[in-house]
């Protein structure tokens, strides 16, 4: 049995639990300037500080313990720590020339952590992580031209497919276009992703998860969750599903549609509620553990998770949760993708 076959497998009979967030537990160590730059980046011209993708080099036994602590409290997948680790994103930080090392780094991490806790009964997963870039490619940011674009389709296959390329070589199980708040951005990863497919001649299976905004019910680009799936639905994914903005409670409808609707498995990681009025996030982990134990009893979810402001005690308390529950069923389940 392969690794896309046990996956499948094992989504068939319980729930998943991915990780919580890389960035809230990275804020925990309080890391400057120096602690950013490590000894390979010493003399750099820009400043680092904020660019947690680079630690995967600089401090790589923080990332490491990171990946070890969710998988102690019960994740099976865990993501790289790779959200921003594209030429768009580095270009913040002048270290474009990075990118193909920051993931391969970031998966082998990931990876190590990963059989270090797997077993017959409980085998781990590396998930690689994608994030969105800092630009759309379907809104102006020039309120006095909508016409214009800051990147085009072109430049974010071209990007993806160097991350694409990195993350497989490093190791991870399966990849995942997350945070997407421009579906033609993700269409560009996805182009990316099946180039890279067929140029290895190798595949792992695709998450995808997009964000919800606002109360409104829309991404960014003004898609609705159903909107969201229908332009989605003709790619052969694992999972869609939804992640960031917002709390479980304020999810949950959101998900809901998605469960209703979808071909694939359904996934889920919510923020620990919403931000307070200095941007922190308070909700405890047996406060989201009461309102994600609705998308489980609901039989809404396969896949579930947590994002800003989740930790290990979170993803522990929603992995006790998941194991009372079964998953939702999905036609993808019925055959190997």
């Amino acid at each position: 049995m392969n690794r896309t076959e046990e996956l499948l497998e094992l989504a068939s009979q319980r729930i998943l639990v991915l990780d919580g967030a890389m960035g809230t537990m990275i804020q925990r160590h309080k890391l400057d300037e120096a602690a950013y730059r490590g000894e390979e980046y010493a003399n750099h011209p820009d400043s680092l500080q904020g660019n947690n993708d680079l630690l995967s080099i600089t401090q790589p036994q923080i990332i490491l313990d990171i990946h070890r602590a969710y998988f102690e409290a019960g994740a099976d997948l865990v993501e790289t720590n790779t959200f921003n680790a594209n030429r768009i994103s580095q270009a913040d930080y002048n270290l474009e020339s990075e990118v193909r090392k920051i993931n391969i780094q970031s998966a082998k991490l990931a990876k190590q952590a990963a059989e270090e806790y797997s077993t017959p009964e409980k085998p781990r997963f590396v998930v690689g992580s994608m994030g969105p870039t800092n630009r759309t490619a379907s809104i102006s940011p020039d309120v006095n031209n909508p016409g214009f674009r800051a990147v085009s389709f072109d430049d974010l296959v071209e990007i993806y497919d160097e991350q694409v390329e990195a993350l497989l070589e490093g190791g991870v199980d399966l990849l995942m276009v997350e945070t997407v708040f421009d579906t033609l951005n993700a269409k560009a990863a996805l182009f990316a992703i099946e180039e890279v497919f067929e140029r290895r001649g190798q595949k792992v299976p695709i998450m995808v998860s997009g964000t919800i905004t606002d109360a409104s019910g829309r991404t960014l680009s003004g898609q609705t969750a159903e909107a969201f799936l229908i332009s989605l639905e003709h790619i052969p994914l694992l999972s869609i599903g939804l992640n960031c903005a917002l709390g479980a409670k304020q999810l949950r409808p959101y998900v809901q549609t998605l469960s209703e609707k979808a071909p694939f498995l359904v996934s889920a990681h919510p923020n620990a509620g919403l931000p307070n009025a200095f941007g922190e996030y308070d909700e405890t982990a047996d406060q989201m553990g009461e309102q994600i134990e609705q998308f489980l009893s609901r039989d809404s979810v396969n896949i579930i998770g947590g994002c800003c402001g989740t930790t290990p005690e979170h993803i522990a308390t929603i992995a006790e949760l998941a194991s009372r529950y079964s998953p939702r069923q999905a036609s993808i389940l019925e055959k190997q993708i």
